[in-house]
C-alpha cells in the first residue's frame, strides 16, 4: 500500500478526553475515530489489525473442532425473558420495539439465542458433543464508557457454546477451549494470567478469566507468587481466622451513639478500633430481606454472597424495609433479635465480642457474640485485603491490575433447561444438554496489546497483528535515485508476499519517521542519500539505532527479520 493512497490521519496531540496509554496512541494513530460516547469507527489501519486478531482466533477455535456460525444482533424479548436475563440486564441493555411494539434488544450477549438454536436442530446424543462460535458485535449501555475500546458500548466479540451430554464431556470440551485460549493469546503476544472469577449475569458454578496484566485494567488480581494461586477479588478466597480462646464473659449491653451512623462515626464517638466493631447491612436477595455481617474494617463481597445465598438479584435494602425490620432508621441495625436470616463473614465465628447495632435509633450495643446472642449462618462473604494469607498455601498475597480477555464458564444446565434444550440418549431417555461458553473481547484485544507493547513514540505491536509487516521510507521523494531505489525494494517485497508500505509522501523524513513508530510498524527501510551508493539502513522498531547495508540485500533482512520475530 502507497501512503498517498492509505486513508489515515495521525495526530501529534493527545485527545484531552483520551485517559489511558491505548486510547491516547489509537486515537493519534489513527486506528479509531470517535463517533459518540463509547462508539468508534474502526479506521483502515485499525481495522486490520482487528481482522488478524480476528484471524487467529478463527484459526484456533476451527483447529480445536468448534464451527463458526453468525447470529442476529436484533434479537426478541422472548429470548431472553424465558432465562430471566431480560430483567437481571437491566439499563445496560439497549431495548427498543419494532413497528408493532414488540420489544427487541441489541444483543448484549448470545447464550440464549446458542441455546435456542441447538434446541431446535439437535436432538440425539450421536450429535455431542458440539462447540459452536461467531464474530459478532455486542451492544451495552455503559452507564460511563471510558478507556476507548475497552469500556464502550458497542464491541466486537467472540462468543462460544458447547453442548456436552454430561459433566465429564463438558470438562472436556472447556480444555480445549482452555488450550485454544492460551494459544491465541500466546500468538497475539499478550502476558497474561488465568484466574478464578465470578460468572456474573452468565451464571454457572465455575468460571475462569484470561487477565491481560496491565496498569489501566479495571479488574484487581490476586495472586501468590508461591504456588501460583490467582483469583479476581470478587472470587479471592479468604481463609478461617483462629477462634477466639474464651468467650467474651460480659453481656451485650446498650451504648448511646446519637447521629453515629458511619464505622467511622462509631469509633471517632466511643474510641474504639474499627476491628472492634461489625457491621450488618441489609440486602433483597430476590424477594426475600438478609441481613449480612462482617468486621467493621472489611467490606461485603456482593458476588460471594449472591453466590452463598442461589440468588438471582441482590441489591441493598431500601430505608422503608430496613426500618420496618428493625425498627431504626439506617445505620443502626444489628444481628440481636433480628427478624431474618443472617450470613456471617468468618471472622465473626467465635468468643470475641463485637459493637454492633442495637436496631434502635442512635445506640449500638457492646460485648455481642456469635452463637451466643444471636444465630447466624457462617460463611466467606468478605472482600479479601492486603493481610490476608494464600488461602492455598498461607504466603503473602500481591494485588495487580488486569484487562479481562477471555473467559470460560461451565454453564452446566442453566440455559438447557429452561430453555428445553434436551437430548435422548441410546435408551430414548431426554437429558438436558450441559453447556459451557467461552468469550474473547476482540477490540478489548487492541486495547490490551497496547498497553503492552508501546513507548515512548508510540506502539511496538507483535508481528502476528502489525497493520503491516514493514515500511520503506524514500527520505526525499523528489530524488530520483532514492525514489526508484524504494520503488524497486516495494515491489520486490510485495512479490514475496510482505505486507508493505511504501511512504512516498511528499513530507520531511522526521514526520515520516515519526508516523512509523506511531502507528508502529516492525520493520523500517530508510532510503536516503546513500541509495546512491547502493546503501539503505534497516531498523527494527523496538531497536533504538539502524543498521547500514547493502540495497540488494534489504528484502532478505525483512524476510530473515519477520521469521526470527515470529518465533
Amino acid at each position: 500500500m502507497r501512503m498517498t493512497r492509505l486513508f489515515f490521519k495521525t495526530m501529534r496531540e493527545t485527545p484531552s478526553d483520551a485517559e489511558i496509554i491505548s486510547h491516547r496512541l489509537m486515537l493519534r494513530a489513527g486506528l479509531i475515530r470517535k463517533q459518540a460516547a463509547g462508539i468508534y469507527s474502526f479506521m483502515p489501519l485499525g481495522y486490520r489489525v482487528l481482522k488478524k486478531i480476528e484471524g487467529i482466533i478463527r484459526e484456533e477455535m476451527d483447529a480445536a473442532g468448534a464451527q463458526e456460525l453468525l447470529m442476529p444482533a436484533l434479537l426478541p424479548a422472548e429470548s431472553y425473558r424465558e432465562t430471566g436475563r431480560w430483567d437481571t440486564f437491566g439499563d445496560e441493555m439497549f431495548r427498543l420495539k419494532d413497528r408493532s411494539k414488540r420489544d427487541f434488544c441489541l444483543g448484549p450477549a448470545h447464550e440464549e439465542i446458542f441455546t435456542e438454536t441447538v434446541r431446535d436442530c439437535v436432538s440425539s446424543y450421536r450429535d455431542l458433543p458440539l462447540v459452536l462460535y461467531q464474530v459478532q458485535t455486542r451492544y451495552r449501555d455503559e452507564l460511563r464508557p471510558r478507556f476507548g475500546t475497552m469500556r464502550s458500548r458497542e464491541f466486537i466479540m467472540k462468543d462460544a457454546c458447547s453442548f456436552d451430554r454430561d459433566e465429564e464431556g463438558l470438562e472436556a470440551s472447556s480444555q480445549a477451549m482452555y488450550r485454544a485460549y492460551r494459544r491465541i493469546f500466546d500468538r497475539i503476544g499478550l502476558k497474561y494470567t488465568v484466574i478464578d472469577a465470578d460468572s456474573g449475569t452468565m451464571g454457572g458454578a465455575v468460571s475462569q478469566e484470561f487477565m491481560a496484566w496491565s496498569q489501566a485494567g479495571e479488574s484487581v488480581i490476586v495472586r501468590c507468587q508461591k504456588c501460583g494461586y490467582a483469583a479476581s477479588m470478587e472470587k479471592a478466597r479468604c481463609v478461617a481466622v483462629p477462634k477466639a480462646e474464651a468467650i467474651d464473659p460480659q453481656l451485650p449491653e446498650p451504648v448511646a451513639t446519637p447521629g453515629a451512623r458511619t464505622i467511622a462515626e462509631v469509633t471517632g464517638l466511643l474510641g474504639c478500633r474499627d476491628t472492634d466493631l461489625a457491621k450488618t447491612i441489609l440486602y433483597k436477595a430476590d424477594q426475600d430481606l438478609v441481613a449480612a455481617m462482617v468486621r467493621g474494617d472489611r467490606e461485603i463481597n456482593e458476588a460471594k454472597l449472591m453466590q452463598y445465598l442461589g440468588c438471582d438479584s441482590l441489591e441493598m435494602a431500601d430505608e422503608g424495609s430496613v426500618r420496618a425490620v428493625t425498627g431504626a432508621e439506617v445505620g443502626f441495625a444489628g444481628p440481636v433479635d433480628l427478624p431474618v436470616r443472617i450470613i456471617a463473614d468468618l471472622e465473626l465465628e467465635g468468643g470475641r465480642g463485637f459493637i454492633v447495632g442495637a436496631n434502635k435509633t442512635g445506640f449500638h450495643l457492646r460485648h455481642v457474640v456469635s452463637g451466643r446472642d444471636f444465630q447466624a449462618e457462617i460463611a466467606d462473604i468478605r472482600m479479601i485485603a492486603a493481610d490476608d494469607p494464600c488461602p492455598r498455601c498461607k504466603a503473602a498475597l500481591e494485588f495487580g491490575r488486569g484487562i479481562e480477555m477471555g473467559h470460560i464458564i461451565k454453564l452446566g444446565t442453566k440455559y438447557s433447561e429452561s430453555k428445553g434444550c434436551i437430548y435422548l440418549d441410546e435408551k430414548g431417555l431426554e437429558h438436558p444438554m450441559v453447556m459451557g461458553c467461552y468469550g474473547i473481547g476482540i477490540s478489548r484485544a487492541m486495547v490490551a496489546i497496547i498497553e503492552q507493547h508501546h513507548d515512548e513514540n508510540g506502539i511496538l505491536w507483535p508481528l502476528n497483528v502489525a497493520p503491516y509487516q514493514a515500511v520503506i521510507v524514500p527520505v526525499n521523494v523528489l530524488d530520483e535515485k532514492q525514489a526508484k531505489v524504494a520503488e524497486s525494494l516495494y515491489q520486490e517485497l510485495k512479490r514475496r508476499n510482505v505486507e508493505v508500505l511504501l511512504d512516498d509522501r511528499n513530507e520531511r523524513a522526521g514526520v515520516k519517521f515519526k508516523d512509523a513508530d506511531l502507528i508502529g510498524i516492525p520493520i523500517r527501510v530508510n532510503v536516503g542519500r546513500k541509495a546512491a551508493e547502493g546503501l539503505v539502513e534497516f531498523k527494527l522498531r523496538h531497536e533504538e539505532k539502524a543498521r547500514e547495508l547493502p540495497y540488494d540485500k534489504a528484502a532478505d533482512a525483512v524476510l530473515e527479520a519477520i521469521e526470527i520475530i515470529r518465533t
